[in-house]
């Protein structure tokens, strides 16, 4: 049966729903860039000055953590952010292992190595929505900031299916993303969050990490509310990988849902 026969969204609930997406992929960008990339001046110099709601959420207390250790910034704060990143997210100075390594991984895999079971799964995301990195692109797929790419662009789809009254592509897009949430973000954010609050010198990332926290707790209580407007149902499918095998010994089709 059509599912999408059953979403009958009010005007205020698309327009609640398109702002929704708007700012979850507006922050999604933002919070990727943090995890790719080391701070330029110019930035660092934006978050001196940002504005913080003081609404009590995470997001906002990791902002508020970050604004505050900006405010005895110097001549090498810079220097001082760049050593931290590389120290965290990279493993520089470390002999044996990455402090906070960003790649799902890591935290999912009995190795704790890369390029485990949930590179391949990511990826069999980013492709069932016809998205895909650059050839060029040496960094595995399941780093955290590609991750945090992808739901903002399955956000900003997600509106341009509201903007042309496409429910099937809406309702697809919104499970779509759903999924990916519970699969490959919601079951080890906190792990991660955790070690960058153990091993961070500097409280910048420790509120980098408190925002992350926030993510996820914004992006559960999103799909919460988007689930039975669109008539998603309560079970979260999984995707899976072409090669993956289930319990019968029987392959997965491409992109198969478990």
């Amino acid at each position: 049966m059509d599912q999408t026969n059953r979403i009958a969204l009010t005007g205020a609930e698309a327009q609640e729903m398109r702002e929704a997406n708007e700012v979850r992929a507006a922050f999604c960008r933002f919070l990727a860039s943090l995890y790719l990339y080391e701070l330029t001046d110019e930035q660092i110099e934006a978050f001196a000055h940002i504005d913080v709601a003081g609404d009590g959420t995470a997001i906002d207390e990791g902002l508020s953590t970050i604004k505050e250790y900006l405010r005895h910034r110097h001549g090498g704060t810079r220097q001082e952010l760049a050593v931290d990143y590389a120290r965290v997210f990279l493993g520089a100075g470390s002999y044996d292992r990455i402090l906070a390594p960003p790649y799902e991984s890591v935290f999912t895999s009995e190795e704790r190595i890369l390029m485990q079971d949930a590179r391949d799964g990511a990826v069999t995301y980013y492709r069932r929505a016809g998205l895909d990195l650059p050839a060029d692109n040496t960094t595995p797929e399941d780093h955290l900031g590609f991750e945090l790419q992808f739901v903002a662009a399955l956000a900003e789809r997600a509106n341009e299916a509201l903007d042309g009254g496409d429910k099937a592509v809406l309702a697809e897009t919104m499970a779509l993303a759903r999924s990916f949430f519970a699969r490959h973000q919601q079951n080890w954010l906190s792990a991660l969050c955790d070690a960058v609050d153990e091993f961070a010198e500097t409280d910048f990332y420790r509120g980098v990490a408190r925002m992350t926290r926030g993510y996820v707790e914004s992006e559960a209580a999103f799909f919460d509310e988007v689930a039975p407007v669109l008539s998603l149902g309560d079970e979260v499918a999984e995707i899976r990988p072409a090669w993956d095998v289930d319990d019968t010994g029987t392959l997965a089709a491409e992109g198969a849902v478990a």
